[in-house]
């Protein structure tokens, strides 16, 4: 497959980005967009929560990136600590990030982790009881205090997406030898399936500056949020082998070379996009955790194009029924099993402000009437 752009990024200078030089093409969903709302507290008193991952039983998994703690939250909500990963070198952005349990083998999780060399992806056994020694899956990925990707996710080809960032040297999401600035694609043991887009190489795509939000819609596509400096953020649709531009471009460039984003946030205060879900059905959404601009974005998905982003003003209860705070930060976002989204605060990251009982995890329930 041909990869786009690569060789027209070979001079280019880092940080040369400018502001967006075209729009995404807004397209109008069929319906009315459905409404969200807080029901609940699943999780609270969290340092700084990064990963959110369900386990066969129902249970959910909870990475912390900087004690590596790995938390498991029964269906009844009992918190056990399975373990504390001793290998993380936490510094800055760094640390414990993206988990996930492998569909093929619900005893296996995966992780995402900053040593004091890399970034890396290890898995081990675990249960309700405890994780087993961690194994190396994927390592060498650029590491520094910024811009370190960290989600991970496995896709309905049963392979493994791993969003890396560009560790802070905008040249790497050119450089196609570098596992930096790319979204990767490997099997469950690390290695680099036949198909992939360059041979004997695990990038899928290339051009990115920080991704920390990965998933899959209904139709096995896979959709990508992106970090911009202050100029905008993305969301993009990727395809195998594509090119995004960075740092060549940030936004929407309309160049044929390199693939614009379907929606984009001008000025970068609006969103700061970590994780992101899907729901489908009568209107189907992407829904976008955001850091800076602490909400919850809904973007509805025609066919291969968004509509216009929408925020969710999400509220959770305080004192009184008449009392009522915004979340603020918020880091992570996933469909839990019984279809409502779980959305994680990161307000003790060190860029927040936070409230008793934070980081915490709240259920939100989605209502068409």
């Amino acid at each position: 497959m041909r990869i786009i752009g690569v060789m027209a990024a070979a001079f280019v200078l880092a940080g040369c980005a400018s502001l967006p030089q075209a729009t995404p093409e807004m397209a109008e969903p069929s319906g009315p967009a459905p409404s969200l709302a807080v029901s609940g507290t699943e999780a609270q008193d969290l340092n700084a929560p990064w990963g959110l991952a369900f386990t066969a039983d129902g249970a959910s998994l909870i990475s912390e990136r900087d004690t590596g703690d790995i938390w498991r939250i029964a269906k009844d909500g009992s918190r056990t600590l399975l373990a504390t990963l001793d290998d993380i070198a936490a510094d800055g952005e760094g640390g414990l990030l993206g988990i996930a349990v492998s569909p093929q083998n619900p005893n296996m999780l995966y992780a995402y982790l900053t040593t004091t060399k890399d970034n890396r992806v290890v898995r081990a056994t675990f249960d309700a009881d405890g994780i087993g020694a961690l194994e190396p899956v994927l390592s060498g990925i650029p590491r520094a205090s910024i811009h370190n990707g960290g989600r991970i996710i496995f896709g309905p080809d049963e392979m493994l997406y791993i969003a890396t960032g560009d560790a802070g040297e905008p040249d790497l999401g050119q450089d196609v030898t570098s596992l930096g600035g790319k979204v990767l694609r490997v099997t469950p043991d690390g290695d680099v399936p036949a198909d992939n887009p360059i041979s004997d190489s695990p990038v899928f795509t290339l051009g990115h500056r920080n991704v920390q939000g990965l998933v899959f819609d209904d139709a096995g596509r896979l959709w990508a949020s992106e970090f911009g400096t202050n100029i905008a953020d993305e969301l993009n649709l990727l395809t195998p082998g594509g090119n995004y531009g960075w740092p060549i471009y940030e936004g929407a460039a309309g160049d044929p070379d390199y693939i614009d984003p379907v929606a984009q946030w001008s000025p970068t205060s609006l969103a700061s996009p970590s994780g992101i879900a899907f729901v489908g059905g009568d209107y189907p959404a992407i829904y976008v955790a955001s850091l800076r601009g602490e909400v919850l974005w809904q973007v509805p998905i025609v066919g291969d194009r968004a509509g216009e982003p929408q925020v969710v003003d999400l509220r959770l209860a305080e004192g009184s029924d008449s009392d009522s705070v915004g979340l603020g930060r918020l880091r992570t976002i996933e469909v839990a099993p019984d279809g409502s989204l779980w959305v994680m605060t990161n307000n003790t990251d060190g860029r927040g402000q936070p409230r008793p009982g934070d980081d915490r995890i709240v259920q939100v329930l989605i209502s068409t009437t």
